[in-house]
């Protein structure tokens, strides 16, 4: 078996970016080298393995990056939610708060179905704002939240406050940033 892969180690620390004062934790790097891309694919697919996920939903665009290995490494489909006006037939959407103003977020109507138990795979954890509107686009269209899965979790600005309301509801990270 091949040595395990330091993930922090690719996680770059970009300051004041997008805004003074704020350290953009940027882990882009992650995707470009390939043993660490495939343990993290591989380490978060397997935290969540034979919990009856049917779909996993990511939003745009490093979240797409995540989720959609994840989904094909679990054996489900992957549901890609979007800007407005980005997908081409009827959409479900709602609006949410960003860490830095708000924004609305959107999936097909027909992309997911009741009775599905999704998976919600971003790069990163915030206040849990962006993942938490995907959770309410699914739940609009009947499904549950199983999980919740991240290479990074800003522990300190509280998602979990915002992400875990029940027991049934398992919030994984890779690395936690205190």
């Amino acid at each position: 078996m091949a040595d395990r892969v330091d993930i922090n180690s690719y996680v770059v620390d970009i300051p004041d970016y997008p805004q003074p004062g704020v350290v953009f934790k940027d882990i882009t790097p992650i995707f470009s080298h390939s043993e660490a891309f495939m343990q993290v694919v591989d380490d978060i697919a397997t935290h969540f393995e034979g919990r009856g996920i049917t779909k996993v939903v990511s939003p745009e665009a490093r979240g797409f990056m995540l989720g959609a290995p994840v989904a094909c490494r679990l054996g489900v489909g992957f549901v890609p939610a979007r800007k407005p006006g980005k997908l081409p037939r009827e959409t479900v959407s709602v609006s949410y708060d960003l860490e830095y103003g708000t924004d609305s977020i959107e999936i097909h109507t027909d992309a997911l179905e009741a009775g599905d138990r999704i998976l919600v795979i971003d790069d990163l954890a915030a206040t849990g704002g962006t993942a938490r509107a995907v959770a309410q686009l699914a739940e609009k269209e009947g499904a549950t939240v199983a999980g919740y899965g991240f290479i990074l979790e800003l522990a300190f600005l509280n998602p979990r406050e915002t992400l875990v309301d029940s027991d049934d509801i398992d919030m994984f990270s890779l690395i936690v940033s205190e």
